[in-house]
């Protein structure tokens, strides 16, 4: 197959300058004044763009040398500048202000290029790829191929499938074929073999025999020998070529374990770039990799870029892991960052807040803030991402008015822009702290919403039964505290009868350990088991944790009666996971159950952790229980 391979690029590169090519390539000049590149539409990744060539008669000063390379202070200050580049024009005038390039500064030229332009498949201005110092680059990386260094070979290569050129142009079969012939001669290091991972992979895929090639050199390699530089690119390669199978699996492995030592000295970009790689490889054995990047991303909190703190909050978030001193420092980078940041990354710190349950007003307090004079800019999932966070957290921020107002303004305005689903998580988002949508509601219950909400959404033609808890949840919201709505009511069949589920529920199942102890004080406290019901369903989809019921003398009926009950108390025996894990505040999904609870007629009873737990004999804690339940009565002993 390699041989076949070798074969066909070595016919195209024979006959590229003598025919015309087709499958939507543009003309190749059959007269040598100028040499092509071409950019087509072969793969989705590839995209029909324009020529690229050189006129002998162009008047452009630098030129590629081998012989006498920059110094590398010469090297250094350029790409320093190029960096700063924030155009293609600027990138090209830099190209053209210096006589001589290495290799590695022209494949730099390409990338940064490729950085400003790249739009998702294709380039935001196709037209870049015209520009004479463009053109003057790839004729003269296309003719050199052969002397490129591996660095050189291997970076413009890469660049050239991040500027979608044509895989089966002049210049890119000529880099491929180099590569193919310094790759089987063993030349390449590791950082080089990666790039050339890369390239391939972009342009012919994941079973792509050099892709394997590459992959088989990097096995026979010690990774405690790489630097940081060459451990990353082989993080970032793995991540597609690790398939279920579990494929270089003893790679992984051994790469976990040589990270750990060296988590101290990665910069933001490491420390970034190895996370997100965990996450993409879903690597959950590797936690004492993943503590240790936390630890380090501490002293980087300040310093990474967006995307960089993104990709951190990311891999936190789906490992499940904060550090407080993490925290610490989020909290106070938050306020100086919060304006001036990508809403993305505003949107997913307060999403690595809100999975971690951690309520920090210095945090949300900016974020509301920065909503108010920003949200116009979102896009709408970060609009109902942000509010959900206050939601989940049952948080109002002091300028709570403005920041309503301004959910209520997007929401009039960008409506129908919204995905059914992200809706109906900003509205039930709302309820949870006593702000209700009642102008929208008509909206949300009607047939048509229903429709598009059960296309997103379905299992089975069915929508999934957390939407459904929501949507009832909703309902529910509107009956007992929106007497006002006279909207369309929703229909039963989308109605649940029980908020308690075993993922992504409604309410928080109670902590077993804490109930049994509540249960033993219950007993002593009632006489007998038989005088309060557990995990009780109610008909209104709530589930108790404790009920008592009383007949209209204050005396408690046994469980089981259902005639003469005046009165029914609902124990909250309120564990830790139904608090933020920093202050003592119920979830907002607890608040709202509490709520709704003593609007139906309930008397409702918390019973926090952090109370009982203070008592440790049992006749502690039957004389707390009596001052919570029945505080003005006096309790006879049995």
């Amino acid at each position: 197959i390699k041989s076949l391979m070798q074969q066909t690029r070595t016919l195209i590169l024979f006959y590229s300058a003598r025919c015309i090519q087709t499958h939507g390539c543009r003309k190749l000049r059959t007269d040598f004044s100028s040499r092509n590149v071409t950019t087509t539409v072969r793969e989705p990744s590839f995209f029909a763009s324009s020529s690229v060539g050189i006129h002998r008669d162009s008047e452009l000063r630098f030129r590629l040398t081998q012989l006498y390379r920059p110094s590398s202070d010469e090297e250094k200050s350029f790409h320093q500048k190029l960096v700063c580049c924030s155009s293609s024009r600027q990138v090209f005038k830099l190209l053209c202000s210096v006589d001589v390039l290495s290799d590695t500064m022209a494949a730099a030229c390409l990338h940064r290029v490729a950085d400003l332009e790249q739009n998702g498949a294709a380039l935001r201005d196709p037209s870049v790829l015209e520009k004479d110092a463009i053109r003057a680059l790839c004729f003269q990386l296309e003719r050199d191929s052969e002397r490129l260094t591996e660095a050189g070979l291997v970076s413009a290569l890469l660049a050239c499938t991040r500027l979608f050129l044509d895989p089966w142009s002049t210049l890119m079969v000529r880099l491929v074929t180099e590569s193919q012939k310094r790759l089987d001669g063993e030349q390449m290091a590791v950082g080089e073999l990666c790039m050339l991972g890369q390239a391939m992979l972009a342009m012919e895929g994941p079973g792509s025999a050099m892709l394997e090639q590459v992959m088989g050199q990097i096995q026979k390699q010690e990774p405690d020998e790489w630097n940081l530089l060459d451990l990353v690119a082989v993080y970032r390669l793995l991540e597609v070529c690790v398939g279920e199978d579990g494929k270089h699996g003893d790679l992984l492995n051994a790469m976990h374990t040589h990270a750990v030592t060296v988590t101290s000295r990665m910069d933001p970009a490491a420390v970034s770039g190895v996370l997100s790689s965990l996450v993409a490889l879903n690597q959950k054995q590797a936690m004492p990799l993943v503590i240790g990047l936390c630890k380090q991303a501490v002293r980087h909190v300040p310093h990474f870029s967006d995307e960089e703190l993104s990709h951190v909050l990311a891999a936190l978030i789906h490992f499940g892991h904060s550090d407080r001193y993490f925290v610490d420092a989020m909290q106070k980078h938050v306020p100086k960052m919060a304006f001036t940041s990508h809403p993305e990354t505003v949107s997913m710190v307060t999403e690595f807040f809100s999975r971690r349950r951690i309520l920090s007003p210095t945090v949300f307090n900016a974020v509301a803030e920065n909503f108010v004079y920003r949200a116009d800019s979102y896009s709408t999932s970060q609009v109902a991402r942000q509010i959900m966070a206050f939601g989940k957290l049952g948080y109002l921020p002091p300028n709570v008015g403005q920041l309503f107002r301004k959910v209520e303004t997007i929401l009039h305005t960008r409506f129908s822009q919204f995905q059914p689903r992200m809706l109906l998580n900003l509205l039930h988002a709302c309820t949870l702290v006593e702000r209700f949508p009642v102008n929208f509601l008509s909206k949300v219950f009607s047939s048509y919403f229903l429709q598009q909400l059960q296309g997103e959404t379905y299992i089975d033609l069915r929508i999934e039964r957390t939407v459904l808890a929501q949507l009832t949840q909703l309902y529910m919201t509107v009956k007992l505290e929106c007497p006002i709505y006279e909207g369309p009511q929703l229909l039963p069949k989308y109605r649940v009868k029980s908020f308690l589920a075993s993922n992504r529920s409604l309410e928080t199942p109670v902590d077993q350990q804490l109930y049994n102890s509540v249960k033993s004080g219950l007993v002593d406290l009632l006489g007998d088991r038989s005088f309060f019901g557990s995990q009780v369903l109610t008909p209104y989809c709530y589930t108790l944790d404790v009920e008592i019921k009383l007949d209209e003398e204050g005396y408690v009926l046994p469980a089981s009666h259902t005639d003469e009950v005046y009165k029914r108390i609902a124990l909250c025996i309120d564990g830790r996971k139904r608090f933020t894990t920093n202050v003592r505040q119920l979830l907002g999904k607890e608040v709202i159950k509490q709520r709704h609870l003593q609007l139906l007629g309930y008397e409702v009873v918390q019973i926090p952790f952090y109370e009982f737990e203070k008592y440790r004999s049992m006749s502690k804690v039957v004389e707390y229980l009596h001052q919570k339940i029945f505080p003005h009565t006096f309790r006879l002993s049995w």
